[in-house]
């Protein structure tokens, strides 16, 4: 037993005596030269596998075809344990242990050898500083993990592909909304709390479902205002403004959730919601729905900010007319300007009726008080009995859009925005801005009502009495004369060119036809002719007053060669020298171009000086003969009659169209008072003056009386007089050669 131990310690000895002679003969080239990769050789013909690596047979082999293959530690059956949340890790020859995703041991290290050495515990990644979570989200710590979630009132993008952990998040549109302030409305108040309602249960609706869902509120909302109509209608535009502003904002947020490509949705009560999304470009676009149609750069489209699909919407509504029936419009200076020049007035306002449903346009971008480049649009006409009235004259079709007011309210205008056109009852809009747009029907307010109706008024008066100067002068027969047969004619011109002036002056069509051409020609003729009859007067008074009866007046054939022909010499010659100088677009009167108002204002103020002139020497020469003719006259009573007499020659010498001279534009507000009311009651003046006034007409009217009623004259005359008559009537009887 002891040889046999013996001689296994020698059997030891001698193998490593060999493998050491094995080591040296290789080293000195005695050592098998064959051996494959990750072995080491034992002598000339045989090999050995190095630590960690294993051979197919044997342990020391000498087949020059077998191999050393790595042993894996970390598999079974040699799997080597590493502890608790540690994994195993096989590496060429050998392995390492290292904590599972997560975990990390305490020292900082990466890596330990076995299971005494493990010391793993959880990270928490949410605190390393690392933001692992989108900007959108929020990160949640988990036992070797963490997750990211949106934030409170935030929402995955749909359109955004979460290849990362952790998700792109939008927040929900209706988050923020809150009621206007100031106004109370229990309308308003439910409206608010369905949107509340609806927002809650966000994921219990596609994003198609909570679009329709919302858009049916805001019809019930605009179909049953409730006691919204019944607020001022400060409120009410108030209400609109916030109203628009929030559907822009729900409807732009609720679009980015929706998938790429065009999506259409219109409500039972013809409300349309119609978006376009698609990827960034600088193409031509074009969209829309029967209410409104859009075309557009897409690169107008996209946000600054925006790297993913872009989005355009157009929300058409026509159940918002209730609220803004008196919504007011402001024009801009260029449109206000370009009107006063078409009708030849200012423009004081206009009161407007909506064609269109309301169109709330959106886009990506968020800045577009000045597009980059004008978006062109088409808006069709609400089908209703206005369309098929005839157009009136001073209204027109115009494309507003509505506008937010500093405190909160609205109003609809018209910067930035013009019309191209109209249509197959639709209209084509440019604008380079976007907001909520309409059709308006504007009725503009193009004069002083108040100096129409004086116009009219004063007219009529003048032209009955007119009629009755007239009807005077023919009948009564002591005051036949030059002089009556001048009053005659002028008052026949003025009869005539009033009647004209009332019937004609205004040119409804807009157009300047054959009938507005002859109104002017004859309406030049007419007053033309007045004021020749005007300038006979005063000759005729420089013959009475001035020469002091040194000789008659011109004859009768004289007169009427005069007053009739002068003014039909310069109308022909005005004709045949620009014929399309009468007429204009919106009075039937002579044109402003080529200075061919003057063929009126030339003659009437050349006449209006003269006679001026005239009445000056006149009231001169009567101051001086007063004292002649009635020596008792007290100064009192002398005044009296001057001024009266002043003033009737005034009127029939026409010296008060002067002041037309003076009215450089109609905003002149004072003068073209002044002017009116003078001379559309010259008609009365000229009555009372001529008429009522004079001792023998007012003899024939008392005849006239006495024959309709069946009295005598003589007791007539007895019953009817008195003292202060007959001292008025002298006092005035001087004067009748001046009158």
């Amino acid at each position: 037993m002891g040889g046999s131990s013996g001689s296994g310690v020698f059997l030891v000895l001698y193998v490593f005596v060999l493998t050491l002679s094995g080591g040296e003969s290789q080293d000195s080239g005695a050592c098998a030269r064959w051996c494959p990769p990750n072995s080491v050789c034992v002598n000339a013909s045989a090999c050995r596998c190095k630590p960690g690596f294993s051979p197919l047979f044997k342990e020391i082999f000498s087949d020059p075809t077998d191999n050393c293959d790595d042993i894996n530690e970390c598999m079974s059956p040699r799997r080597m344990d590493c502890g608790k949340f540690a994994d195993c890790h096989n590496v060429e020859g050998s392995y390492y242990c290292a904590c599972i995703p997560g975990f990390g041991l305490t020292s900082g290290a990466k890596r330990f050898q076995n299971k005494s050495e493990n010391t793993c515990q959880d990270m928490d990644e949410c605190s390393s500083g690392q933001q692992p979570c989108h900007e959108s989200a929020v990160c949640v710590n988990t036992m070797g993990s963490y997750t990211c979630r949106c934030r409170p009132g935030w929402k995955p993008k749909a359109r955004v592909p979460n290849t990362q952990k952790s998700p792109v998040c939008e927040e929900l549109p209706f988050t923020n909304l809150t009621l206007p302030l100031g106004v109370n409305s229990q309308a308003l108040s439910r409206f608010f709390n369905k949107v509340q309602d609806l927002s809650k249960d966000l994921e219990s609706y596609s994003d198609k479902d909570t679009i329709q869902n919302f858009i049916r509120l805001v019809d019930e909302l605009m179909e049953a205002p409730g006691d919204m109509e019944n607020l001022a209608p400060h409120d009410q535009h108030y209400i609109v403004t916030w109203l628009l502003f929030t559907l822009e904002e729900v409807l732009r947020a609720l679009a980015k959730t929706m998938p790429q490509g065009p999506f259409t949705y219109c409500s039972p009560s013809n409300t349309e919601l119609s978006l376009l999304i698609q990827e960034q470009g600088d193409k031509n676009v074009t969209m829309g729905q029967s209410h409104a149609r859009m075309l557009l750069n897409w690169a107008v489209a996209a946000g600054a900010r925006d790297s993913g699909p872009t989005m355009a919407g157009i929300f058409s509504s026509q159940n918002m007319v209730k609220l803004l029936a008196n919504a007011s419009l402001d024009l801009d200076p260029e449109k206000q300007a370009q009107l006063e020049l078409n009708y030849e007035r200012p423009v004081r306002g206009a009161q407007v009726q909506l064609y269109s449903a309301v169109n709330s346009v959106f886009l990506s971008n968020t800045n577009t008080e000045k597009l980059a480049s004008p978006i062109t649009f088409a808006f069709s006409h609400l089908v209703s009995p206005q369309d098929k009235m005839p157009k009136q004259k001073h209204q027109e079709l115009i494309c507003a859009f509505w506008k937010r007011n500093s405190n909160g309210s609205g109003h609809w205008a018209t910067m930035g925005c013009q019309k191209m056109g109209s249509q197959n009852n639709s209209t084509t809009c440019q604008c380079h801005h976007l907001s909520s747009f309409a059709i308006l029907m504007a009725h503009y307010d193009v004069q002083d009502w108040k100096l129409a109706l004086i116009t009219k008024v004063g007219l009529v008066l003048s032209l009955i009495c007119l009629l009755l100067c007239i009807l005077t002068f023919l009948l009564v027969r002591p005051i036949q004369g030059s002089r009556t047969t001048i009053h005659l004619h002028l008052c026949i011109c003025l009869f005539v060119g009033s009647a004209i002036f009332l019937a004609g002056i205004e040119n409804e069509s807009g157009e300047v036809g054959l009938r507005c051409r002859l109104v002017a020609g004859l309406l030049h003729y007419c007053f033309l002719a007045a004021f020749c009859w005007m300038s006979l007067e005063g000759l005729e008074l420089y013959f009475l007053v001035v020469r002091v009866f040194q000789g008659q007046g011109l004859r009768t054939r004289w007169l009427c060669l005069i007053g009739y022909g002068v003014p039909l010499s310069i109308v022909a010659i005005s004709v045949a020298s620009y014929k399309e100088g009468y007429g204009r677009q919106s009075f039937c009167w002579l044109d402003l171009s080529h200075g061919f108002l003057w063929s009126f204002l030339g003659p009437v103020t050349f006449i209006i000086l003269c006679n001026a002139v005239i009445f000056v020497t006149t009231i001169w020469k009567l101051t001086q003969k007063f004292s002649e003719i009635n020596p008792d006259m007290k100064r009192l009573k002398k005044a009296r009659v001057l001024t009266i007499t002043a003033i009737a020659q005034l009127f029939v010498l026409g010296c008060t169209w002067v002041f037309g001279l003076f009215i450089l534009e109609e905003a002149n507000w004072l003068w073209a008072y002044i002017f009116t009311i003078l001379n559309c009651l010259q008609g009365l003046f000229l009555y009372v003056l001529h008429c009522l006034l004079n001792r023998k007409v007012r003899e024939e009217y008392q005849k006239w009386a006495c024959l309709v009623t069946g009295n005598k004259y003589s007791e007539f005359t007895s019953s009817s007089s008195n003292t202060s008559h007959n001292q008025t009537t002298r006092a005035l009887r001087a004067s009748d050669s001046g009158m």
